[in-house]
C-alpha cells in the first residue's frame, strides 16, 4: 500500500474548499493509495508533466507516484480550469 502526502499548497486547497469535496478527495486517494495502476475512468497521464490528474467533480488534483518509495504525492489541487496553469 502507498502513503499519500499533501503538498503545503494542496493541503491549504483541501481547507479552502467545501467540506464534502474535501472529504471525497482525500476519500479517492485513499482508494487510489490501495493500488494506484488500478484502471480508473477519472485518472489521466498528463501530456507536459510527469505526474497524473484525478477529476472529482469540478476540482482536478495533480499527483505524482513515487515506485521506489510507495508514495503518492499529491502536488496540487485546483477547479477545473485552474488546475494545469
Amino acid at each position: 500500500m502507498y502513503s499519500v502526502d499533501y503538498s503545503k499548497s494542496a493541503r491549504k486547497a483541501l481547507k479552502g474548499m467545501p467540506r464534502t469535496s474535501a472529504l471525497l478527495i482525500v476519500e479517492k486517494f485513499n482508494a487510489l493509495a490501495i493500488d494506484p495502476w488500478a484502471p480508473n475512468n477519472n485518472v489521466k497521464k498528463l501530456s507536459n508533466h510527469p505526474g497524473y490528474r484525478l477529476r472529482v467533480g469540478d476540482w482536478r488534483v495533480v499527483y505524482l507516484i513515487r515506485e521506489q518509495t510507495l508514495l503518492i504525492a499529491v502536488v496540487r489541487i485546483a477547479p477545473r480550469g485552474g488546475a494545469y496553469g
